[in-house]
């Protein structure tokens, strides 16, 4: 897979936004391994044009996995 990197300015991490996302507004395979995991929601990561980077199966690890990636990430409601 491709690595997706957000776009920041020299010196500064880029930001990325955590929302939650309802399981079932997902594509059916994904859908599926999420529902076989007992997961009715997950969290994306997205960078700033709107690209989702990730999902995760809660806020917190998705907050320490853009943190770990040398991003800021944003909690978008």
């Amino acid at each position: 897979m491709d690595e997706l990197r957000p776009i920041a300015k020299p010196g500064q991490r880029p930001i990325v936004y955590i929302r939650k996302v309802e399981v079932d507004d997902l594509p059916e395979d994904i859908r599926a391994q999420a529902q076989g995991a007992g997961l009715s929601e997950l969290y994306a990561i997205g960078n700033e044009n709107g690209e989702q980077l990730a999902l995760v199966r809660d806020r917190n690890l998705a907050f320490t996995v853009a943190r770990q990636n040398d991003m800021k990430p944003v909690s978008v409601h």
